[in-house]
């Protein structure tokens, strides 16, 4: 995806009611009772031609914890992802994102765009914007923020992402694992409720890998709402809440990480971890 077709930046410091790892304060409710879920997702089925990526899905998401979902190239994590800010359209079934339904109604959608920031494996970059451009791009275009203000503001996510010294460079002039740091910052700059992150470090050097996943993990410390598709599974068994398996486009199985990553009955699961480790 280039730039110019990438879909408007969404991005922005954790909501004010999310609190400490291990749950915010909207998803526990008042007096401990379970608040509705942020994203409901229900018997959705997506379809590539002939292929049937996803089938009948049934899962949801919590304000405030981190889903990780995993499973083989092929599976439909990618897919199930995409749909949840429209990427992808759904074939049928139902998707609702902090009370807004999916949809193709252009002003729900752009409602949906706002409340969701997402961050791709390629980092889709402006090449002709320095760093802090690419940063302050969205808000000033979309929410109307003075350039004064969202400069400020980028300032202080570039911060957040280590990149402060960066911020009148050009993307050409930043190694992979800044250009997705960021890509983060740039995600954030909008506020969201939520972060997707499609396997943001697949297109990476190895050794560039943990800067950009030490980003995520002060993410997910500060409360963000991230649903992450990854192979990385030490970021998954350490910053998950939850991890969802799919296979063949269904929801395998939807377990915390101590479970998961324990005493697993699920032969696929199984293999699938025996192929990771090696």
């Amino acid at each position: 995806m280039s730039p110019s077709n990438a879909p408007s930046p969404s991005a922005g410091p954790p909501q004010a009611g999310l609190g400490p790892r291990g749950g915010s304060v909207a998803a526990r409710g008042e007096r401990g009772a379970p608040a509705a879920p942020l994203i409901t997702v229900d018997k959705v089925n997506k379809h590539f031609g002939a292929a049937h990526v996803l089938r009948d899905v049934c899962t949801h998401f919590n304000a405030g914890e981190v889903a990780v979902i995993i499973g083989a190239s092929g599976s439909g994590k990618s897919t199930l992802l995409r749909t949840l800010n429209r990427l992808e359209k759904h074939d049928s079934g139902c998707i609702i994102v902090d009370g807004i339904e999916v949809c193709d109604d252009l002003k729900e959608l752009d409602k949906l765009r706002s409340e969701v920031g997402m961050v791709f494996q390629q980092f889709n970059l402006f090449p002709h914007l320095t760093v802090l451009e690419n940063v302050t791009l969205a808000p000033r275009r979309v929410r109307k923020t003075p350039r004064e203000q969202a400069q400020v503001q980028a300032m202080e996510l570039l911060e957040r992402v280590g990149l402060t010294a960066h911020a009148h460079k050009h993307p050409f002039a930043l190694s992979g694992g800044q250009q997705q740091r960021v890509a983060i910052a740039r995600a954030l700059a909008m506020q969201p409720r939520v972060m997707l992150f499609d396997e943001p470090t697949s297109a990476l050097d190895p050794e560039m890998v943990k800067e950009v996943l030490d980003v995520m993990k002060q993410l997910a410390a500060s409360g963000m709402t991230m649903i992450v598709v990854t192979h990385e599974m030490g970021f998954a068994r350490e910053v998950g809440d939850r991890i969802l398996f799919i296979d063949q486009g269904r929801v395998a199985q939807d377990a915390p990480p101590e479970q998961f990553f324990g005493a697993q009955d699920n032969e696929r699961i199984r293999a699938f971890l025996g192929q990771i480790a090696k």
